[in-house]
């Protein structure tokens, strides 16, 4: 299995990893680590891609898988696993496992310094102009100087086609969301993601930003993505937090890096 492990200075106690598409039971459009059940692959094999992940990991629980629906909601994760419709999860219990899916949208992580509060959000361009990371900070409720977010991997700019009435509706909600957009063919353009989610979190006074730049478009050995290829399986990004007893982390495997 194939993991990517975010370079960015989070606490011990902080535990966060994306995953690519190799290492898993999925065929076909799906191969083969999807860990989506809503995609039209077998429920068998995500199921089996699941639990070899949780292996792979040694997660202290099962990821608390969200319905994403493209807004802004925020579930805040307790004990008691419950289903919920939404594109980010903030939690502040050890032992919860926070995650998003995605197949070019951005997946972002963030926590505290003291690493007390965790929290994975799922920003495509909607959720973006919608406001989900505008709605996650503030659930974390923490000073936004205290935060630190990981980009994890997404369409990159050069891939990210879209209409003018994209751009504009981000450039009326902040003129800065300019320098995220490039001429493309005609009257479409290139949007920057990483680039408009970095200034969103600026804007909000997150500073200490990770990551980005890793396309899942031009690289179809390790990513799957929607843009590119239309039916395919769905990459996950999880964060959580671990009791101070237990922060040894003991895997001798390599990771990828971003």
């Amino acid at each position: 299995m194939r993991l990517i492990q975010p370079d960015w200075p989070a606490p011990r106690s902080v535990r966060a990893f994306a995953t690519t598409r190799r290492g898993g039971i999925s065929l076909g459009d799906y191969a083969d680590l999807n860990l989506a059940d809503h995609v039209g692959d077998d429920p068998l094999a995500v199921a089996h891609n699941r639990a070899r992940l949780a292996r792979r990991l040694s997660l202290p629980a099962a990821p608390r898988w969200l319905r994403q629906v493209h807004g802004r909601r925020v579930a805040v994760l307790g004990p008691a696993p419950e289903p919920e419709e939404a594109d980010a999860a903030v939690t502040q219990e050890a032992g919860v496992v926070c995650a998003v899916l995605t197949a070019d949208c951005l997946p972002l992580v963030l926590c505290d310094r003291q690493g007390q509060r965790v929290a994975a959000v799922h920003a495509g361009w909607r959720g973006l102009l919608g406001g989900v990371i505008e709605a996650t900070v503030a659930a974390m409720a923490r000073a936004p100087s205290d935060l630190l977010a990981w980009l994890g991997p997404a369409i990159g700019a050069q891939a990210f086609e879209v209409g003018p009435e994209v751009r504009e509706r981000f450039v009326a909600a902040d003129a800065r969301a300019t320098a995220a957009f490039g001429p493309g063919k005609g009257d479409r353009w290139l949007a920057d993601i990483d680039e408009l989610a970095r200034q969103r979190l600026s804007r909000l006074g997150v500073v200490a930003v990770s990551g980005g730049g890793v396309c899942t478009y031009s690289d179809a050995e390790r990513f799957f993505s929607y843009r590119r290829d239309g039916r395919c399986g769905r990459m996950a990004t999880l964060i959580w937090r671990v009791p101070c007893s237990k922060m040894q982390l003991t895997d001798a495997n390599p990771w990828d890096k971003p």
